[in-house]
């Protein structure tokens, strides 16, 4: 939508406006409440780098080079890895089977559909799908790391720590444009600039603070790999808007692979239950 700029402006535009509204939700708390101690705000700088602006980064720059739908689809395995990795100790590797088997022919098939071939197209295309993988693996440590912290605090309010993780963010994410970000002059020439302002307000408030609160929530009162299950909603959106952003339906192998996915998932989820 913004293919003018940078991924780097994009990806610190966004971060930015979720410190700055993560600081505006801070000042309504208590004063005793309102900072985090030191220990809480190296956590914080730490995890918002694997959940925020790193994996961001890495996912933007995959999505340039691969498309929408790939990236999409390998964030969507997520919630097995979440599942795997952070699964309750009473609950067998057996009986994930199912569910893995489903999602690895969906990821297989969804790849075969979509690679290049041979040259630089391919080689591009190898590219995006690394830092894809690279991108999957931050948000994983992130998913994991975060539940655990706020599971062994459970004093701490999942608003204040959804808002000291975005001021950690907004401040990396301010660092890294200043380093490599381009000058407000080029910004400004873009022709496309309020859309691009439109999207970082709409990326920040919403899909980052807002979803940020709401996913502490869930974090402090479901385990980490149930939890991780529920991220299935955001690879579906995502291969919704990536097919209506191009104009067109999905093709047969793009269906397949999303429905072997789907019910990946559901297996995996029965399976926990």
């Amino acid at each position: 939508m913004v293919g003018n700029f940078g991924m780097v402006d994009i990806t610190a535009a966004r971060f930015v406006v979720f410190g700055a509204a993560a600081a505006l939700a801070l000042g309504s708390r208590p004063a005793g409440v309102r900072w985090p101690r030191v220990r809480q705000g190296v956590a914080a700088l730490g995890l918002s780098v694997l959940g925020f602006t790193g994996y961001y980064l890495l996912l933007a720059f995959s999505i340039a080079a691969a498309g929408t739908a790939v990236p999409s689809l390998i964030i969507g395995t997520i919630p097995v890895w979440m599942m795997l990795l952070g699964r309750p100790a009473g609950l067998r590797m057996q009986a994930l089977l199912p569910g893995l088997l489903l999602t690895a022919a969906g990821i297989a098939l969804m790849v075969a559909g979509a690679w290049p071939g041979e040259g630089a197209g391919g080689i591009h295309f190898t590219w995006g799908l690394g830092l894809a993988l690279l991108a999957m693996a931050s948000w994983t440590a992130f998913g994991l790391l975060n539940a655990a912290w706020l599971q062994r605090h459970p004093d701490v309010h999942a608003a204040d720590w959804a808002n000291w993780l975005g001021i950690a963010t907004g401040l990396g994410a301010l660092l890294l444009w200043l380093a490599v970000g381009s000058d407000i002059g080029t910004l400004r020439a873009q022709p496309d600039v309020a859309l691009f302002a439109v999207i970082a307000l709409a990326g920040g408030i919403g899909s980052t603070w807002l979803a940020t609160v709401l996913w502490n929530v869930a974090s402090q009162r479901l385990s980490a790999s149930l939890c991780g299950q529920l991220i299935v909603s955001e690879t579906l959106f995502a291969l919704l808007y990536s097919f209506l952003w191009d104009g067109r339906w999905p093709r047969a192998g793009e269906m397949a692979a999303a429905l072997l996915f789907v019910l990946g998932i559901l297996a995996s989820i029965r399976a926990h239950r």
